[in-house]
């Protein structure tokens, strides 16, 4: 093709024209690619032939090696048929045999078992006949054992209930001796131990523990820095007056002294509210009525902040720690408030620093014993509003405010109308409360119940048989009992003592405890002639 061209193009270019060359090229390379193209489809379809061919060998070849490996499965599988169909026979053919042995060897257990049966029988027969022999000789033993009874209470003159119940009277009494001797050698054995450690705890208790306690009057007294405040007061036809005593609920008493009112009233914080907005009403000078109420107002308030800040000190005094606000306002507002001449907030210091004291010497809780002592009068304080036992009401407050149970059920079971079991705390601040408010000058008794509580000693007393002669020593804290000796000895004489006690713990309220002694002395007089 390229000496064509080159032929043409070296013998006819010169002769032919640039267009006419142009357009022979042209045609020939048009020429030149249909001969490509043709040549390229021709070349596709030899190819794709040749690759159709190889396939269908390939499908030929697959299919005998598909058909021989079907054959060759065929036969293994009847192979393994035939092999499990030999095994199947050859296991069947042992568990008849197996099973064949077993029914053997049941008909010769069968066999055995009616063997035995029949011995068995046998023996039961002679046991039979040996049981009616044995009936027999204890009916005759039954006969003689009754002749015997017989003979024997008709020798001792008494039946056998008769003699069952004196036996058990003796051996009673016996009984009753030795426990009154042992009881009595347990009781002067723990009373010689527990009066030592007592007597050490308290005697530590009450050293650690001094505070002074002050009577609470029912007036008080605001000085006057002239007659005319005092006019002031008073008011036009007397309306200060009347307005201050609707404001406070405390009575004015304006004619004792020209330079002093007096404030009267019951309840302590309400006199102080009112001295306290008195005292700011004079420094201001502006007394009426609208003054009145908002002095009165103000002073209620910054009594409840001073409640507030003496619960807190008293509080930290008695070592007690995290009491909600509301709580120590109300501990504060027993500042105010005395039990049998006794202020209530040093009370409670004390009975916490006993329980505190008694709790650490015993291996307790000392923090827990504080807090106890420290809350167990707060009931004392809403009284007033509410009726109750100081102790269940103060419990139930504590217990809406948060309080443990365990404190709020000590709290409760301080004093026995309660009710409830406090646990070991609860005996602790009782016994607490009980030092703290019978120690000598922490309250006053009136004669005539002095005098009550003696006769009803001795009532109960003298209500035992064989008590002679009752003596109330030491302010009632000590019973002397003198008994017959004829009557009771000297093992009845504990157990006397001991009744005695629980009959006077049962019937009688009182502070602390009471000894009771019962004297036994037998005289022998003679006379010699």
């Amino acid at each position: 093709m390229n000496a064509f061209f080159f032929a043409l193009s070296s013998s006819t270019w010169d002769g032919l024209s640039d267009g006419v060359a142009i357009l022979i090229i042209a045609v020939l390379l048009l020429l030149g690619l249909f001969l490509g193209y043709a040549l390229r489809g021709l070349v596709g379809r030899w190819q794709a032939e040749s690759i159709e061919k190889k396939m269908r060998l390939r499908e030929d070849e697959a299919e005998a090696d598909i058909k021989a490996r079907l054959k060759e499965a065929d036969i293994a599988a009847r192979a393994t048929v035939a092999k499990a169909r030999e095994e199947f026979e050859a296991s069947t053919k042992k568990r008849w045999a197996e099973l064949q042995a077993v029914e053997d060897r049941q008909t010769q257990r069968e066999a055995n078992l009616d063997h035995k049966a029949s011995v068995l029988d046998a023996r039961a027969s002679a046991l039979n006949a040996r049981a009616v022999e044995v009936d027999a000789a204890a009916h005759d033993a039954d006969q003689k054992q009754a002749t015997a009874d017989r003979r024997l209470q008709e020798l001792a003159k008494m039946t056998h209930e008769e003699a069952r119940r004196d036996i058990l009277t003796r051996a009673n009494a016996e009984l009753r001796a030795d426990a009154a001797i042992l009881s009595r050698r347990i009781q002067e054995a723990a009373r010689e131990q527990g009066d030592a450690i007592a007597a050490r705890i308290i005697a530590e208790a009450v050293q650690r523990c001094a505070v002074t306690h002050v009577n609470e009057l029912a007036t008080t007294t605001v000085p006057m820095p002239n007659t005319e405040m005092k006019g002031r007061i008073v008011g036009r036809d007397g309306r200060n007056v009347r307005a201050f005593e609707a404001a406070t609920g405390v009575t004015l008493l304006l004619d004792d002294a020209p330079d002093t009112v007096v404030l009267s009233a019951f309840d302590p914080q309400r006199r102080e509210v009112a001295r306290r907005a008195l005292e700011a009403l004079i420094a201001d000078g502006r007394i009426h009525p609208a003054s009145i109420e908002n002095a009165v107002e103000a002073a209620r308030k910054a009594v409840e902040q001073a409640n507030v800040e003496c619960g807190s000190e008293a509080a930290a005094e008695a070592g007690v720690a995290g009491i909600p606000a509301d709580v120590l306002r109300l501990m504060g507002a027993l500042r105010f408030r005395t039990s049998f001449s006794q202020n209530v907030l040093r009370h409670s210091v004390e009975v916490a620093l006993l329980a505190g004291t008694m709790a650490a010497e015993m291996k307790l809780d000392a923090t827990l014993a504080r807090r106890v002592g420290f809350l167990h009068d707060i009931g004392k304080a809403i009284t007033a509003e509410k009726r109750g036992a100081h102790a269940a009401l103060g419990a139930e407050y504590l217990l809406q405010h948060g309080e443990d149970q365990k404190v709020c059920a000590a709290v409760a079971a301080h004093h026995a109308e309660a009710g409830t079991d406090g646990g070991v705390y609860g005996v602790l601040c009782a016994a607490a409360d009980a030092i703290s408010s019978a120690r000598p000058g922490a309250r006053q008794e009136k004669i005539a119940d002095y005098i009550q509580r003696l006769e009803n000693l001795e009532k109960i007393a003298k209500s035992h048989a064989g008590v002679a002669n009752v003596f109330a020593v030491q302010a009632g804290r000590d019973l002397r009992i003198v008994v017959d000796p004829a009557v009771v000895g000297d093992q009845a004489a504990a157990e006397l003592a001991g009744d005695i006690c629980r009959d006077i713990s049962a019937q009688l309220k009182f502070p602390g405890m009471i000894r009771v002694t019962v004297v036994r002395e037998l005289r022998c007089v003679e006379y010699a002639k």
